[in-house]
């Protein structure tokens, strides 16, 4: 049985709760079980957060990740704060752009720009989450591409899943291209 622990952490407003629940329904579409949780600050916007799913081709016997497989880290602080949560062997995908200093660790790291590349290339940082999502499932390989955006084509009002879908894609792009 082959099982994935991944968190999402960053600040309220930059979408890694949507994100994960976005993964977990992926997953869900792409066969597999999953478990969603989050938790934030009790200010909407600029509290820490976070996003955990656990995708598993078996039961899922305990909802709460204990050692990330994955860790994505959207902020200085939160690289810092949930590095020593992530397994040895695991993954570390950060936001290049806003974590300045990577943490030390024995597990596989990935530095991109996502917050970056979505002004970028989408017009707003809004969309940093559905970037970061492209990179992190490109990395992991934990659901199918098909599966992640009939996710986010479901997630999303019908007049942003164009811009959401571009967005995810230049995650897989960019991660593609480490």
């Amino acid at each position: 049985m082959k099982k994935t622990e991944i968190r999402i952490t960053g600040l309220g407003g930059q979408g890694v709760v949507l994100a994960g629940q976005i993964l977990g329904r992926a997953a869900v579409y792409d066969g597999k079980n999953a478990v969603q949780t989050q938790s934030y600050g009790a200010e909407a916007r600029g509290s820490v957060a976070k996003s955990e799913v656990i995708v598993s081709d078996g039961k899922i016997g305990f909802p709460v990740v204990r050692k990330c497989d994955a860790l994505v880290a959207m902020t200085q602080e939160t690289a810092e704060k949930n590095i020593k949560d992530l397994k040895e062997d695991g993954v570390l995908l950060v936001d290049s752009g806003l974590v300045k200093n990577t943490p030390e660790t024995k597990a596989r790291t990935f530095r991109i720009q996502i917050t970056q590349a979505a002004e970028k290339n989408v017009g707003e940082k809004l969309y940093a989450n559905m970037v970061m999502l492209g990179a992190l499932t490109q990395i992991i390989n934990v659901v199918a591409e098909e599966a992640m955006e009939k996710a986010i084509v479901d997630s999303f009002p019908k007049k942003t899943v164009d811009t959401n879908l571009k967005a995810y894609k230049i995650g897989r792009e960019l991660a593609e291209s480490l």
